[in-house]
């Protein structure tokens, strides 16, 4: 199956509806499956005295609350419609991630095929509950989480209603060190909890979504953006079109890569394989009748004759006719 590749579109459309157009446009001409948005209404989500995050703080540069950044970024539900819409027409897979209620039943009045739960909501019950009844699958990113922590979200999901639950490693830190990406952290909650498993992505680079397909990653999320430069809180840990394509197009080689996991010459290099391998020859000219020993026989390519793992099966016997140097040996 195939990787799921999400282009995060996010809030970096800074509260434009064109740049959410050209956000979608950006997504299909890099090959992405998906565009995803943010959906909620800033008084829902947080309150008038919540400071910034300190990404968020040295993206936006200024001194705004949270509240007010977010207010400046918020899209009416209204444009999600239309976004919709748009994405349909494009042949791109459209989605938003709720964060508050409210965007919850709006959502579900778009009949998105699955939901895309955010780290900072694993630990909101009643918004959890809200989901689950649903009855859709989920994407449930885990930055800042604990294993218990997620095994409590996933109990709440699964007693509820949803039929499946893929698990994405991600960290809360815009952009992440490398350091901190902890990917192996992917396969230890595909051990532990049976589920598919992906990567939500916050790294500068396309090294770490490439890394995750690699190791069995069933979605990649990444942030998109049209400028790095823009102001936003998001911006900076995103991939310009061109980089999201280059990593769009390096995750499918990985995938092509991976093969079935049989060993066995592949249709490719089976062409070459009398060129690489040797037989069994003759190291000078030997007559008919002559034993062969390790004085007059030798291992060279071509590997068209007698394979040089019948060595010590070949020596001792006596030659069935003449043969001239380099000739490969029959018996």
């Amino acid at each position: 199956m195939s990787v799921y590749i999400i282009a995060e579109a996010g809030d970096n459309h800074n509260g434009r509806f064109d740049l959410a157009v050209r956000l979608v446009d950006a997504a299909v001409a890099a090959g992405a499956d998906c565009v995803k948005f943010q959906t909620y209404r800033t008084e829902e989500v947080v309150s008038r005295l919540a400071q910034k995050a300190e990404y968020q703080r040295t993206a936006a540069g200024s001194k705004e609350s949270q509240f007010e950044m977010l207010k400046k970024l918020e899209l009416p539900f209204d444009d999600f419609i239309r976004l919709r819409d748009y994405c349909i027409k494009s042949r791109i897979q459209f989605l938003s991630t709720a964060f508050d209620l409210p965007s919850v039943e709006f959502l579900k009045t778009l009949e998105l095929p699955f939901w895309k739960i955010p780290s900072g909501e694993i630990t909101d019950l009643p918004y959890l509950l809200a989901i689950a009844k649903t009855h859709k699958p989920v994407l449930l990113s885990t930055g800042m989480c604990r294993m218990e922590e997620i095994r409590a979200a996933m109990d709440v999901l699964e007693e509820n209603g949803v039929p499946r639950i893929t698990l994405l490693q991600c960290n809360t830190e815009y952009p992440t060190p490398f350091d901190d990406v902890n990917l192996s952290a992917m396969q230890t909650m595909r051990r532990r909890f049976g589920v598919e498993v992906g990567c939500s992505d916050h790294t500068a680079g396309i090294e770490v979504p490439v890394a995750a397909a690699a190791l069995g990653a069933s979605v990649i999320e990444k942030h998109l953006t049209l400028d790095r430069n823009m102001e936003g809180p998001d911006h900076r840990a995103s991939l310009e079109p061109q980089e999201f394509a280059a990593m769009t197009a390096s995750v499918r080689n990985i995938e092509r890569a991976m093969g079935s996991g049989v060993k066995t010459p592949s249709r490719s290099e089976r062409k070459n394989i009398d060129a690489a391998r040797k037989s069994i020859v003759a190291r000078r000219a030997i007559k008919k009748g002559e034993v062969f020993t390790e004085n007059n026989l030798a291992v060279k390519r071509p590997g068209s004759g007698l394979s040089p793992m019948r060595w010590f099966e070949v020596l001792g016997l006596e030659a069935k006719r003449d043969f001239e140097e380099d000739e490969l040996i029959e018996l």
